[in-house]
């Protein structure tokens, strides 16, 4: 299945990135400006989702979860499972994680930008 940058999620998107969670922006602070050695971009529409990161040269989609996520696991779910299927590579951390361990969870980004078999893992 091919990514299709939703043009309609736009607008939404900007939304989102001008109010980004604290987890967002620490780890924003952490793999922008191609600092792992790719580029990844900000709530980036895909297909009729947005994800919280995505880097286009991996193919590689970072999220996430805060409490508002412990009721849609079921639509997490299904959404990963749609995106998976599209190519998508998924990495999802709990936002505790990078408020509490961001080093870890950097660290745990690095290896999947250099091992594919890392892919599809959460803290």
């Amino acid at each position: 299945m091919k990514l299709i940058y939703n043009k309609n999620l736009k607008k939404f998107s900007k939304k989102l990135r001008n109010e980004s969670t604290l987890s967002e922006v620490l780890l924003w602070k952490e793999i922008k400006d191609k600092k792992l050695g790719c580029q990844f971009l900000r709530q980036r529409p895909i297909n009729n989702y947005i994800v919280d990161f995505y880097c286009s040269k991996l193919n590689l989609a970072i999220e996430i979860d805060g409490i508002s996520h412990d009721a849609k696991i079921e639509n997490d779910e299904v959404r990963d499972e749609i995106l998976k299927n599209a190519g998508v590579k998924i990495i999802r951390f709990r936002d505790i994680d990078i408020k509490t361990n961001l080093e870890s969870c950097v660290r745990k980004i690095v290896e999947c930008t250099k091992n594919p078999s890392a892919f599809g893992h959460s803290l």
